[in-house]
């Protein structure tokens, strides 16, 4: 695991010392610089010897000799810095060794896109962190063109083209974070290419369904679901909300030597030994209808569709459901009831979502206080949106506050909030009839909306009433 740096540390130590003693500032505390060093070093000698320098205490801490190597070539290639608002951000010269520390970091800090951007005066680098975005590094105007002609390169796309959009691949390996596929992307704007790079993970062994934040009542009902032979399951949610890792953790859980299992996807996040994969290619015509139409011909047990965007896919589904299979599949809805309706709206007839529909799946992702800096306040009730009646009352609660750990944000980490609705006879009649009173049908079956899973989270400490706050207004 990479190790944080609190950038405003940098400034403390220059970079000929940092270089030659082979050390980087971690965070000051009190007075107190932190730093580390290599394991083994005799940090006595060292400390005193650096104390001596910089005429303040030093506490060092070990650092693996790779690690430490990887923390100078990223922070390190340091020139100056500059302040940005109230923050500093590094600002350095590109070097060959720049890229490669770049996305080590990135993975390291569970970042799931890199935005390499320029404008008129300046060119900056941003991670995205539990879905937010977290300002890195400023680079040099001149140093920007290599930047993103080694990332085209490495990703076969083509160097001379800046006018069009240019969309390529990296599997990138490096020793101490291991192999992992970046999807590129490249979009010319008015001062130069705005560079993306989506990093996706080759293995599928941190998603297990029963770490994903079902409560034990959402669990049971979403197994139930998918231990039957055939029918359609829906996962619902915006983008960005999850949904792509409960579909990988159910088909993990479903993973037997007894199944074939096909799935389309746009794109492959996750490898999974066992599952026949296929990726979408929408310029040769191979789109998420036209492989459900081969996959009836594959003898399938279970079929991944990665999302139901248009009444073809749809109708496909339904009808793979219908001849025996069990269907996975996302779709863009608010909530799980929503699903039928937005079935419907592509056309389905009522009786056919009645007959193929068995489990409907709501979710959203909700950011997670940072354990080390979250403070706790009086809560006031007049905060709630007046529609929201909280399940539970509550006397306090934890607010955000902001910390190097953080990278100054208040939270860390994500955590899932579901509504899983599973679609019994009773349902079935209902949908067949077309008189839904949602919100009676969700009390008679002891239902858990978002909105009352999202407090639960709330009330408990683990996240904030902003976070939260969208999802009690649509309760």
């Amino acid at each position: 695991m990479g190790e944080l740096i609190n950038q405003k540390t940098l400034h403390l130590i220059p970079k000929e010392l940092a270089k030659n003693y082979r050390v980087v500032p971690k965070i000051e505390v009190a007075g107190i610089l932190h730093m580390y060093c290599i394991t083994g070093v005799d940090k006595q000698l060292l400390g005193d010897e650096l104390e001596t320098l910089l005429g303040r205490t030093v506490v060092l801490h070990d650092l693996p000799a790779e690690e430490l190597e990887r923390l100078l070539a990223t922070h390190y290639l340091v020139a100056s810095e500059t302040v940005g608002s109230s923050d500093l951000v590094a600002s350095f010269a590109v070097d060959e060794n720049f890229l490669d520390a770049l996305i080590s970091e990135a993975r390291d800090l569970k970042s799931s896109d890199i935005h390499i951007e320029t404008y008129e005066q300046h060119c900056r680098i941003r991670v995205r962190i539990d879905g937010q975005m977290v300002e890195r590094y400023s680079i040099g105007k001149n140093e920007y063109p290599s930047l993103v002609n080694k990332v085209k390169i490495l990703a076969s796309l083509d160097i001379a083209e800046k006018r069009l959009p240019q969309d390529g691949r990296i599997n990138f390996r490096k020793g101490s974070v291991g192999a992992f596929d970046i999807r590129v992307s490249v979009l010319p704007t008015l001062h130069g290419e705005k560079v993306v790079l989506r990093l996706l993970s080759n293995s599928s062994t941190d998603v297990e369904l029963d770490q994903l934040g079902l409560s034990d009542n959402d669990y049971a009902n979403y197994m139930q679901g998918i231990k039957r032979p055939n029918g359609i399951i829906l996962i619902s949610g915006p983008t960005g909300s999850g949904k792509t890792t409960t579909l990988y953790a159910t088909l993990k859980l479903l993973n037997k030597t007894t199944r074939n299992i096909l799935t389309i996807e746009d794109p492959i996040e996750y490898t999974l030994e066992g599952v026949n994969q296929v990726q979408l290619r929408d310029s040769i015509g191979l789109g998420f209808a036209s492989a459900l139409r081969t996959f009836l011909r594959q003898d399938p047990d279970v079929i991944m569709v990665g999302e139901i965007r248009d009444p073809e896919t749809a109708n496909m589904a339904i009808r793979a459901a219908l001849t025996g299979h069990l269907v996975l599949s996302t779709i863009h809805t608010n909530s799980a009831w929503g699903t039928v309706s937005r079935l419907m709206d592509m056309g389905i007839p009522g009786f056919l979502v009645a007959n193929t529909l068995t489990t409907s799946v709501a979710q959203r992702l909700l950011r997670l206080l940072c354990p080390v800096c979250k403070l706790e306040v009086i809560f006031d009730s007049s905060a709630y949106p007046r529609s929201f009646n909280p399940p539970v009352k509550v006397s306090k609660q934890f607010i955000s506050n902001g910390c190097a750990t953080c990278f100054h944000t208040g939270y860390k980490g994500r955590r899932a909030v579901y509504e899983v609705l599973p679609i019994d006879k009773g349902l079935s009649a209902e949908i067949r009839l077309g008189t839904m009173d949602v919100s009676r049908l969700l009390k008679d079956r002891k239902i858990s909306t978002l909105s009352e899973n999202a407090f639960l989270l709330f009330s408990s400490g683990q996240t904030s009433l902003e976070e939260v706050y969208p999802l009690l207004l649509t309760n």
